[in-house]
């Protein structure tokens, strides 16, 4: 009766990923940051607060904490 010879294991990849995105991938956040860049940065529809949002005192106060 003869032993059994086992099969070495496939080799350990290299570590070059040969993985392919699809173009919407990039496409779409790409898309996504150039739309709120142009909501952040058109100055037309910029109103004025009546009164000051919870949100700025935070950040302001996180500020001011920041540059002691």
């Amino acid at each position: 009766m003869s032993a059994r010879t086992h099969t070495p294991p496939h080799p350990a990849s290299t570590g070059r990923g040969d993985i392919r995105l699809p173009w919407w991938a990039l496409a779409l956040p790409t898309l996504a940051f150039i739309t709120l860049l142009t909501l952040i940065l058109n100055p037309s529809d910029a109103h004025a607060a009546t009164a000051e949002p919870t949100i700025t005192q935070l950040f302001e106060h996180i500020q001011r904490l920041i540059t002691r």
